[in-house]
């Protein structure tokens, strides 16, 4: 780690306190600071650790990229272009080429051992403050109750308390922040489904596959180091605590086919599992607080879309934060545009991705839940191309309001 992305902050009060410096914290933080705020990123982790994570990029995380000028940093790392999509069903197969459009000449799965560091990188370079191995371990909050900082511990359990307009979680599913502000969950998924999977080297994918057999799923996601993220999914019972037999057999089970180019490829020492998680959507603001990305809002990772979710949600609460600092205006009305922006293109992913993940759905099933699928990522997408129209404005408040 570098040193100057280590120790405690330089300073005592910062615009925003981002806790957390994946996907969302990072492309939140690098937001603010370049429209000038003054940023803290605080991480109890390591810069360039991995994470559970598809890596599947769908359009509009590619587009949010190319936006922010990041997308040819994560080509010329290597990441490979997908520029098809296929769709083994049990009686059929599908091709899907992936357009050039909306500035996303194709899709893209980065490892995130690359694209968290390109967004901290950025950050850093915006002028936002990057500190690993800080943990926060409470909110501050003035006599009024309104949060106003945050209580820091190393490792070593030094610590220190840094004040802040705002204080944002970005720390996961299992938000530390969200809890200390009570951050009630407010829409539940019904199930859980459960993952094994790995990275295999040697293995034939053009472009992303999803295989889908009643009962269980699998793929295939080309990502870095010519390396492809192999992943099965079921009912937690099913997956157990997965491993090479487990995964293995699912794939076979899900696509023969797959099955049989994966067995040409060089496995992992490691195949790891993901048990499950059901879906939530969580109150995203209070008083001197906000969520954003998982901590916020988590939906199966059958999605595909938690990534995607990330970046646009960090540039919804993004321009919500910039307006009330910057331009004054009503936190109450911006904040709440945000959660409800949120909300409209999350809920239609969070539903769909809830149906899927119970593995009750039938062959015939399973091709309506995906284009309804497709038809929440298109009106994402178009959300998304709308950013730059009205720079001046908070966005979140025409996407809430269906404009």
């Amino acid at each position: 780690m570098s040193p100057t992305l280590s120790g405690l902050p330089r300073h005592t009060h910062y615009d925003a306190i981002v806790v957390g410096a994946r996907a969302a914290g990072a492309s939140t933080a690098l937001l603010l600071a370049r429209a000038g705020l003054s940023v803290l990123v605080v991480d109890r982790g390591r810069y360039g650790a991995d994470t559970l994570s598809t890596h599947a990029l769908m359009r509009g995380g590619v587009l949010q990229l190319a936006r922010w000028g990041l997308l040819d940093r994560l080509i010329a790392l290597g990441t490979p272009a997908v520029r098809q999509v296929h769709f083994h069903y049990p009686h059929d197969d599908i091709t899907v080429p992936v357009k050039p459009s909306d500035g996303v000449p194709a899709l893209y799965a980065p490892r995130r051992t690359v694209l968290d560091p390109v967004l901290v990188d950025a950050a850093v370079a915006a002028g936002a403050e990057v500190r690993y191995g800080l943990s926060a371990s409470g909110l501050r909050r003035d006599h009024h109750g309104r949060v106003n900082g945050v209580a820091l511990r190393t490792t070593r359990l030094r610590g220190s308390t840094v004040s802040a307009r705002i204080v944002i979680g970005a720390d996961g599913a299992r938000s530390t922040i969200a809890a200390a502000a009570e951050a009630a969950a407010y829409q539940r998924g019904r199930v859980a489904g459960a993952f094994a999977y790995g990275y295999w080297s040697g293995v034939e994918a053009d472009g992303y596959e999803w295989a889908y057999r009643p009962g269980i799923a699998a793929g295939f996601i080309p990502t870095n180091g010519d390396e492809v993220c192999v992943f099965a999914g079921g009912p937690p019972a099913r997956v157990g605590r997965g491993g090479h037999a487990v995964l293995e057999a699912m794939v076979a089970e899900a696509a023969p086919g797959m099955a049989a180019r994966m067995a040409r490829g060089t496995p992992p020492r490691i195949v790891r599992t993901f048990p499950g998680r059901a879906g939530f959507l969580r109150q995203a603001w209070g008083p001197g607080w906000a969520l954003v990305g998982d901590a916020g809002s988590w939906k199966d990772p059958i999605s595909t879309h938690g990534l995607t979710d990330a970046l646009r949600d960090a540039e919804l609460l993004a321009r919500a934060v910039i307006v009330t600092a910057r331009q004054g205006a009503d936190e109450h009305g911006a904040f709440r545009a945000y959660q409800a922006a949120r909300d409209l293109l999350t809920l239609p992913v969070l539903t769909v991705a809830d149906e899927l993940a119970g593995y009750r759905w039938s062959a015939a099933d399973v091709g309506p839940l995906l284009r309804r699928l497709s038809t929440a990522m298109a009106a994402e997408v178009d959300a998304i191309a709308a950013f730059d129209a009205e720079p001046g404005i908070p966005l979140a408040q025409r996407v809430a309001a269906g404009g």
